[in-house]
């Protein structure tokens, strides 16, 4: 009996032992335990099965989630592997999704070991993400833009070399807000800092009423030719379609004056003939008129053409015809009332600024003569001359507009309504533009069939004079200009027909 009973004792003893001695668990389901509570966000359950944990295991994970603005988390977990008696190790992959930078994928590895008779994770900062290793830290930057980029109306970008930087720069901003993107980064002490993710900040994008074609073509017909400018409108709309400016020495063709030379006898001739002056009546055309007891005036190489047509005299720009009639017919304040129903009494609201010019009454014959062919005190802007072509193509006034008519009216404030012109005054200067193009001094120019226009060329005092040309085809008006040019013929009007050629 005794020894049965010091047998029992003694395989009660070695089965004490052996349970004693015995691992709890196994490196696969403590695994699986961890990375079933890491998707869950439970970080203390994960902290249990760490061996000897971090007192700051907990805040580290929920530190990286927070800074990097972390939505989910995705764990693929390997294929477990033995690295030695009591020790493993399962390589996973993850994917986590960044709010602000989308899904940002990484590889990773669980180590595990008997630890207490236990089996348990062996946590380091690099488990949680590779680069935290060797003190690495990942930060998520900011990054601010308040830039705003101007686009054509179709939403494409501005042409290269458009000539319309001087205006679209400083207006951009009126549209600056700020914008943020971001930059994941890693850090590692010792080591420059490195990119991972980026995300650049979205600009605000406005549109302009430009149209990419038409700007690239009207930039492209001053190219080569100093000192110039070329402005395009849509007279349906008052859409500026295309604004090429180089006009050296800081003018403007929006907010600068010139004196507008033959350009303007489209006003004189729309206030003669809203005065009665029929454009198929007969009138005089010598080289050199003076007005009685006054100035004379002189055609351009003091050509005599006799008796013509009011329409063939406007299409040869008559000087002499001009001042004889309307010094005869009008008074100066007929003749700056007309100016100002085609434009020159309005203010205009483009979204950039901008002006018209004057022309002042005179009771002065010799400054009448003068004013009436573009000379004396009258003077514009290359900006108001295109409106003016606008109008003869539509029968309608309209403010000339670079952005919409909201943004104008918040910008420049509210324009003048449009305005319908009159309609017999509107019929017969189509027809006389017309035929400066057909016969006078803009034929034989390479403009495309339907082209209508009015050349001019305004003396200056001292300097070669200002080469004008303004006119219209279809839905299109346009001014071109070119400051100390020469002649409106034969530096202008080649402008205008390369500018058609572009289109």
């Amino acid at each position: 009996m005794l020894v049965i009973a010091l047998v029992a004792i003694a395989g009660a003893g070695a089965f004490a032992i052996a349970a004693s001695n015995r691992v709890k668990g196994s490196p696969a389901q403590t695994a699986a335990a961890y990375f079933d509570a890491w998707r869950r966000g439970n970080v203390s359950a994960m902290e249990r099965l760490v061996f000897q944990p971090p007192a700051d295991f907990s805040v580290r994970h929920r530190t990286l989630s927070d800074q990097l603005h972390v939505e989910s988390l995705q764990l693929t977990p390997g294929q477990l592997r033995t690295t030695g008696e009591q020790a493993a190790e399962v390589p996973f992959s993850g994917v986590r999704r960044l709010a602000d930078l989308g899904d940002w994928p990484f590889d990773s590895t669980l180590r595990l070991a008997v630890r207490e008779r236990t089996w348990k994770v062996l946590w380091a900062p690099e488990t949680l993400h590779p680069l935290l290793k060797d003190g690495g830290t990942l930060v998520l930057e900011e990054v601010e833009t308040s830039a705003a980029e101007l686009v054509t109306s179709e939403g494409d970008k501005i042409p290269n070399d458009s000539y319309a930087e001087a205006y679209l720069d400083p207006l951009k901003r009126e549209f600056e807000h700020v914008n943020y993107g971001w930059s994941l980064v890693s850090k590692v002490p010792g080591r420059p800092d490195t990119t991972l993710l980026h995300r650049e900040p979205e600009a605000n994008v406005e549109r302009t009423t430009l149209s990419r074609s038409v700007q690239a073509a009207a930039a492209r017909a001053l190219d080569g030719t100093e000192d110039s400018t070329i402005i395009v409108i849509r007279p349906s709309t008052g859409e500026l379609l295309a604004l090429a400016d180089r006009l050296g020495e800081s003018y403007s063709a929006v907010r600068d004056v010139f004196p507008p030379g033959s350009v303007f006898k489209t006003i004189t001739a729309a206030a003669l003939i809203k005065g009665g002056l029929d454009p198929a009546a007969q009138v005089g055309c010598p080289g050199t008129y003076q007005i009685p007891f006054h100035r004379p005036f002189s055609n351009d190489g003091e050509v005599d053409r006799g008796v013509v047509t009011f329409t063939d005299a406007f299409a040869y720009s008559c000087n002499t015809t001009f001042v004889e009639q309307a010094t005869t017919r009008l008074t100066g304040e007929e003749l700056s009332r007309t100016a100002d129903e085609w434009g020159f009494g309005r203010p205009i609201a483009t979204g950039i600024g901008g002006t018209c010019g004057t022309v002042p009454e005179t009771d002065d014959l010799d400054m009448l003569g003068a004013d009436v062919i573009g000379q004396g005190e009258v003077v514009t802007t290359p900006l108001c001359m295109a409106a003016l072509a606008a109008a003869v193509q539509s029968g309608t006034w309209r403010s000339p507009r670079l952005l919409s008519e909201e943004l104008v009216r918040r910008i420049d404030g509210t324009p003048h309504e449009d305005v319908q012109m009159d309609e017999g005054v509107v019929a017969a200067l189509r027809e006389m533009m017309t035929a400066v193009v057909d016969y006078g001094t803009a034929s034989e120019s390479g403009l495309p069939e339907g082209a209508a226009g009015k050349t001019g060329t305004a003396e200056v005092e001292g300097e070669t004079p200002h080469a004008w040309f303004i006119g219209y085809r279809d839905d299109l008006a346009f001014c071109v200009f070119v400051r100390n040019g020469g002649s409106g013929r034969s530096v202008a009007v080649p402008i205008a027909a390369r500018f058609f050629n572009g289109l």
